[in-house]
């Protein structure tokens, strides 16, 4: 733990410099940033997110609903949610930034999580549900021993925290200049902003403001374009997408960077930089997404919304997340003088927003991008406080705390999170933009885990010697990269290593490539592990998941679902009773798993509880259920339930 802790001192001892605000700003501000409607829309469209926020907090009840929902949501909704959390405000501004410099290629930093997506529905996603695993920490001591779930935990609540730190940062120097307030006053009334809603709701609370701001940001970043293209149009001899893609040059048209040129976007760099270490943190490390699919009501489920997300939404993303760069880049090669020559990097988003769009339009997009803020930031926030509560608070409690004393120690601990989030702004805010430290932060404080939680799902050889090897040696040999670039040097694709600056993006490979190098030497002279242990927890174990998540033999006979009335069970069983017609129809047997909600299906599994079938009785079209199906459900009189059988 100490190692863990004296890194991130060092790297901030490396890179921290005092807080500063962007020279260049200077030729934007001259542009007139937002007018008074647009101030009132963003305050306004904050105050509605907290209140439908805020609303949501009744079905919080206990710390399963507070982190993981009660796992009782439908796959489109749980889809929507992930489309909040992935695009992120920083997504808006980092990647409009390369869509500016660069072009269409900037897509490409975009669309990597497809190489890793099918890894993780059919191998991460049902260890970690079927399994029950509440964290990403918990998982090493199960795989592993505890001393590795101790370094996992703080190596995944830098991680973690630093992510909430770059959401502030981001969205902090896009508002500070609309309401010329100071930028780390702003991040502070981000973070309570954000505090107001998720105090109290939780995972439920986070899923459907997500919902709601999902539509808003893809919405206001497609008009975005629309916009852009509406303004090329009255400004050049063009029209329609042809006034778009006339302005472009020929090399910005390419989808792909070049192979190893320029040192800050290349193809190589971006491949491992955010293609390996980025998307395999965000899909495998990313606890706020891990939390996501745990509140799916099934594994199908969470892989309808995967496979949903890859193929339909990701594509959108990226035209939604970069256009705004494009459509600048664009007004820049056709009407020279619109935007400053001297524009800061994290200026592009609000500087073209600010042009092409009217007032009020403009406050719009910018909640939108509030949107995009506040959908990542509270997903990471309770992610936070759920690693916070798990791995740190239960197994060092001295007594045995109660459901609800754990509750209202993670409500508390999510402030504490923001607090530190706040505090690492400034050294985030050193770096030439919001990409670069993002960049950086992932290439820097993913290697290690994500060595460790690939090695340990797909390599049944895999020890537990190694992962403490990975995570301390591993972190050894990067810090040593960091004090002497000339290591990197024999992984750079002849990539050019910049004078005070390092390697951009190659550092991520290094990390990778010592890590793996760490782990699998100490496997190879260490006893493996005991079958017995890892059972359930590798994908070699995969047909076996459903037995142990059951706690016997799956009955996997297809049956239909069935709606029904309820009525309160006066013997108030753990049980479900349904007729025995109704238990035909869904092919169950009593013990089987069984999964009710309410009959709306716009609900998406927000009224909805899990239980067990138990002894059938005569009345058909009936189920009998107890007070505490009825508590997480809240089922209202006289509202039918549609029943089916899980597996």
């Amino acid at each position: 733990m100490a190692l863990a802790i004296n890194i991130w001192i060092f790297l901030l001892g490396r890179f921290a410099c005092p807080l500063y605000l962007s020279s260049d700003w200077k030729s934007v501000m001259d542009l007139a940033i937002g007018t008074t409607l647009d101030r009132i829309i963003i305050i306004a469209y904050f105050a509605l997110v907290m209140g439908f926020g805020a609303y949501f907090g009744r079905y919080s009840k206990t710390t399963s609903d507070y982190f993981f929902g009660g796992r009782r949501f439908a796959w489109w909704l749980i889809s929507i949610s992930i489309v909040a959390t992935g695009v992120g405000s920083h997504s808006f501004l980092k990647y409009s930034t390369k869509a500016y410099q660069y072009g269409l290629s900037s897509t490409m930093t975009y669309m990597n999580d497809w190489f890793f997506v099918p890894l993780f529905m059919f191998g991460w996603l049902p260890i970690i549900y079927y399994m029950k695993i509440k964290s990403i920490p918990e998982y090493f001591e199960r795989r592993f021993n505890s001393n590795a779930r101790y370094l996992a935990t703080i190596l995944t609540l830098i991680f973690m925290i630093g992510y909430i730190a770059i959401q502030f940062l981001t969205l902090a120097t896009a508002l500070y200049r609309i309401f010329g307030i100071p930028l780390m006053a702003t991040v502070v009334l981000i973070a309570i902003a954000t505090t107001i809603y998720m105090h109290y709701g939780g995972q439920t609370s986070v899923i459907f403001t997500d919902l709601f701001q999902g539509f808003i940001l893809i919405f206001a970043g497609l008009l975005l374009f629309y916009l852009g293209i509406q303004f090329l149009g009255d400004n050049t001899p063009y029209s329609g997408l042809r006034a778009f893609w006339m302005n472009l040059s020929p090399i910005e048209k390419l989808p792909l960077a070049h192979f190893n040129q320029p040192p800050d976007f290349n193809f190589v760099g971006i491949f491992w930089q955010d293609g390996i270490a980025g998307s395999v943190g965000f899909l495998f490390l990313n606890q706020g997404l891990i939390m996501r699919f745990m509140a799916a009501r099934s594994v199908n489920d969470g892989r309808k919304a995967v496979a949903f997300n890859a193929l339909c939404i990701l594509p959108i993303s990226a035209i939604v997340v970069s256009n705004a760069g494009w459509i600048g880049r664009a007004i820049t090669n056709a009407v020279p003088g619109t935007l400053p020559v001297d524009m800061a990097a994290n200026d592009v988003f609000v500087a073209v927003t600010n042009i092409i769009s009217s007032p009020g339009v403009f406050g719009f997009i910018i909640a939108a991008l509030c949107a995009a803020l506040m959908s990542t930031a509270d997903t990471l926030v309770n992610a936070s406080s759920a690693i916070i509560v798990n791995d740190i608070y239960k197994p060092l409690s001295k007594k045995k705390r109660s459901d609800k004393e754990q509750l209202n120690f993670a409500r508390w601990t999510s402030i504490g999170v923001k607090v530190i989030a706040v505090i690492m702004v400034p050294f985030f805010n050193t770096f030439d933009s919001i990409y670069e430290a993002n960049g950086w932060f992932h290439s820097t404080f993913t290697p290690p885990l994500a060595v460790g939680v690939f090695l340990g799902i797909f390599w049944k050889r895999f020890t537990t010697p190694a992962i403490i090897a990975t995570f301390v040696g591993g972190s050894f040999l990067m810090i040593l990269g960091q004090f002497f670039p000339e290591m990197i040097s024999p992984f750079a694709h002849g990539i050019e290593l910049r004078p005070d600056r390092g390697y951009s993006y190659i550092g991520a490979l290094y990390n990778i490539v010592v890590c793996t190098g760490v782990g699998v030497i100490v496997t190879l002279f260490t006893k493996p592990d005991s079958e017995e242990k890892l059972k359930g927890l590798t994908v070699f174990d995969a047909s076996k998941l459903k037995s142990i998540y059951k706690g016997s033999k799956p009955n996997e006979v297809p049956g239909k679902a069935v709606t029904v009335d309820w009525k309160l069970s006066k013997r108030d069983e753990g049980t479900i009773q349904f007729s025995n017609n109704d238990m035909n129809r869904m092919k169950a047997n009593p013990g089987d798993l069984v999964y009710i909600q309410d009959s709306r299906w716009w609900l998406g599994g927000l009224k909805s509880a899990h239980s067990v079938y138990g002894k059938p009785h005569d009345e058909d079209g009936v189920v009998y259920i107890n007070s505490s199906h009825l508590d997480h459900g809240q089922f209202l009189d006289g509202l039918p339930l549609k029943a089916e059988k899980e597996m």
